[in-house]
């Protein structure tokens, strides 16, 4: 429990700075899906981050003040509830196996939350995400007020907890980033499971099955994501969901899929002939997509801020859309004409890549500290960042669009640890070169026994 007694101690040490008070974590609620049935739980990413504790229904409180204190309120031990719905801790367990100094069931959490908050400098904790929590938590505070006459103290002010986690979680520590590599090799393994299975005549939920085997098959909890299997014209759909489609003879297949290996995401994407063999065209445009992630990559370090990745795939898109013609240079001028005027985002809409960790999209502003209200500067790379790489092109038909071209859509995702040195990519377990992938399609899969 020391990684998760660490980020505790951190983030106290920041509240401290800040003149103390106390910070309230709620971890995720259940949700009903239909009748007598829930949503597959999962957990707060930020509970998580501080806790390592995964059982619904509990609130982290960490008070800051002459003496710092974290306090878990969970489900209490029930063992005629443990038959229908499994093992819980309770307050007693809990505390001693999770490191917190005391533990309560949750049911006391309105009794004891008025007199924790008392003489509190501060509550730090994320308004507008839980309408519940926000009307609990304005109850307490009111009944804190009431013993004003008493010489009792409400809290002053209300800072934003996960301003602060935000910035902590943007680099990974050694027992974070053993889960990513895990979750990147696993979803590799799925990757290379789905492309060995694909040819014409499948259908796209039957790869996305593939998937789902080969991410349970090796451990992780479920999907990061909503698996994206899209064929043909559909693969130009940045968001589409595995559907009904046929792969057929002479397109491509484009899969944006990643698992979820102890509460840590992976996000992958791949694209693939689904007859084993990219026809000229499309060769052309996967090349011209993997030497803008090639540059993106060698822009992935230290020193390096945010966007510079980004820039570097463009320039190399760009360049690729006007060698193609995919843009006109009589109409749209030179290369450095279409990036400034941003002509190539009809092809290329989205940005180069997202922080990744807990959450597929991760938590971690994209700009460095500054001014409120200034253009304040993509934020520098730092060892510990993990960031996703994922240049695309995306051509719909357009009478002023060569034909041959018509309804590719092709994207190139990897996973990027950014090192003292350079990146390491956690997700090279599948091969991303054009003859590596129609290799690798001409293997009969071995399947599980």
């Amino acid at each position: 429990m020391k990684p998760y007694s660490d980020r505790r101690a951190n983030l106290l040490a920041q509240m401290q700075a800040q003149g103390g008070g106390v910070a309230i974590i709620p971890t995720a609620p259940e949700v009903m899906r239909n009748r007598d049935a829930d949503y597959p739980y999962r957990h707060d990413s930020y509970f998580y981050y501080l806790s390592g504790f995964t059982e619904p229904e509990a609130v982290l409180v960490l008070i800051a003040g002459k003496q710092n204190k974290s306090i878990l309120f969970c489900r209490d031990k029930n063992l005629e509830r443990e038959i229908w719905h499994g093992f819980r801790y309770g307050p007693d367990v809990a505390r001693e196996k999770f490191g917190f100094d005391e533990a309560f069931p949750i049911e006391q959490l309105d009794s004891e939350m008025p007199g924790l908050l008392s003489d509190a400098g501060a509550v730090f904790y994320t308004l507008g995400q839980n309408e519940k929590r926000d009307a609990q938590l304005q109850n307490w505070l009111q009944g804190v007020r009431a013993l004003s006459r008493s010489g009792v103290e409400a809290p002053a002010g209300i800072y934003d907890v996960q301003r602060l986690l935000d910035t902590m979680r943007l680099i990974k520590d050694s027992t974070e980033i053993a889960a990513m590599t895990r979750a990147g090799e696993i979803s590799a393994a799925a990757h290379c499971r789905a492309m060995r299975m694909a040819r014409p005549g499948l259908r796209e939920y039957q790869l996305e099955a593939e998937l789902l085997h080969e991410f349970r098959y090796n451990g992780a909890q479920a999907p990061a994501y909503g698996s994206i299997v899209a064929t043909g014209a559909n693969a130009c759909v940045l968001h589409y969901a595995a559907g009904n489609a046929e792969l057929k003879d002479g397109d491509l297949v484009l899969i944006d899929a990643g698992c979820e290996f102890d509460s840590y995401a992976s996000d992958i994407t791949r694209t693939f002939p689904a007859n084993g063999r990219f026809s000229p065209p499309q060769r052309t445009l996967y090349d011209i997509v993997l030497a803008a992630q090639t540059a993106a990559i060698a822009q992935t370090r230290p020193g390096k801020n945010f966007m510079d990745g980004h820039d570097a795939a463009v320039r190399v898109l760009a360049q690729g859309m006007l060698d193609t013609g995919l843009l006109s240079s009589d109409k749209f001028g030179s290369l450095d004409d279409v990036i400034a005027g941003g002509a190539y985002r009809r092809f290329y809409m989205h940005r180069t890549g997202h922080w990744l960790g807990m959450d597929v999209h991760d938590a971690g502003d994209y700009r460095n500290a500054g001014p409120t209200g200034s253009e304040r500067a993509w934020r520098t790379l730092e060892s510990g960042m993990v960031t996703t790489v994922e240049p695309g092109i995306y051509v719909r038909p357009a009478d002023d669009v060569p034909e041959q071209y018509w309804n590719i859509g092709i994207r190139i995702e990897d996973d990027a640890l950014v090192t003292p040195d350079g990146c390491r990519i956690l997700s090279n377990g599948v091969p991303n070169k054009a003859d590596e992938i129609e290799t690798l399609m001409r293997e009969t899969l071995t399947r599980h026994a």
